[in-house]
């Protein structure tokens, strides 16, 4: 009894020996295929469009599909070597709006979306990494179109999440974004709410950070204010004879 014990035993130890590698390997395998955004995927959620085909675009500049959220198609380089992320990741969607439509180029190109939001600037602030003003959710301001959005992370969502403001009401916000997910929208919209006295009004998202803004340039400013007077006076927009015009 005592030798088939024994025997039996170490059968036992062998069995568990194979088995374990073989099951870590199938749950690796289950998980990879169930894992929800990839089991929507591979449903066809995503209307059957392959990664990295268009599916928007703000001011010329294109939404590309995504799949995944996870998914990553290697990095995008400007002609000039300027890191423009991870395709087709949100931050890349931004940062090459912010490339190309806004000639901006920010000092601290790397970082997660969440990292984009710097909370020890105040509230109308430079955020020195990304050279763009910052300004926080129910704070001075509200978002303009063209601003760039930052929200929080969450429990499914560590690296939280950025977009681009396309457009704005008296009731809300559009927003267009890269990589929500498989089965997300391109375009969504938030609220805007009173925030206060003196504070204009603020989004409607706990997940809302703040907003970044490229700061306009004096030389814009001038060419603004004085455009907004010829307007308001009616004044011609030619220049007088013999006056030399020159941006400064």
């Amino acid at each position: 009894m005592r030798g088939k014990t024994k025997k039996a035993g170490m059968k036992g130890k062998m069995t568990a020996v194979l088995l374990v590698p073989m099951l870590a390997a199938a749950g690796s395998a289950f998980w990879g295929v169930w894992e929800p955004t990839a089991l929507l995927h591979r449903m066809g959620v995503g209307g059957g469009r392959s990664i990295g085909a268009q599916i928007d675009s703000l001011d010329g500049i294109a939404v590309y599909y995504n799949g995944p959220v996870g998914n990553v198609s290697g990095r995008n380089l400007a002609p000039d070597g300027y890191n423009l992320g991870q395709k087709y990741q949100c931050v890349e969607f931004v940062k090459r709006y912010y490339y190309e439509a806004l000639d901006h180029k920010m000092p601290d190109s790397y970082g997660h979306a969440k990292d984009f939001f710097d909370s020890g600037v105040a509230d109308g602030g430079m955020n020195q990494k990304r050279a763009l003003l910052q300004y926080t959710n129910g704070g001075s301001a509200i978002p303009q179109p063209g601003d760039l959005l930052v929200f929080g992370p969450t429990l499914s969502n560590r690296h939280g999440h950025v977009a681009i403001v396309a457009g704005v009401t008296a009731e809300d916000i559009e927003y267009i974004q890269q990589n929500p997910g498989p089965s997300a929208p391109s375009r969504e919209k938030m609220r805007l709410f009173p925030a206060g006295e003196g504070q204009g009004r603020a989004v409607d998202s706990g997940r809302l950070l703040g907003w970044l803004r490229k700061p306009v340039s004096p030389a814009a400013e001038g060419q603004t204010a004085a455009g907004t007077e010829a307007a308001s006076s009616g004044a011609s927009s030619a220049l007088p004879t013999g006056t030399e015009h020159t941006d400064k």
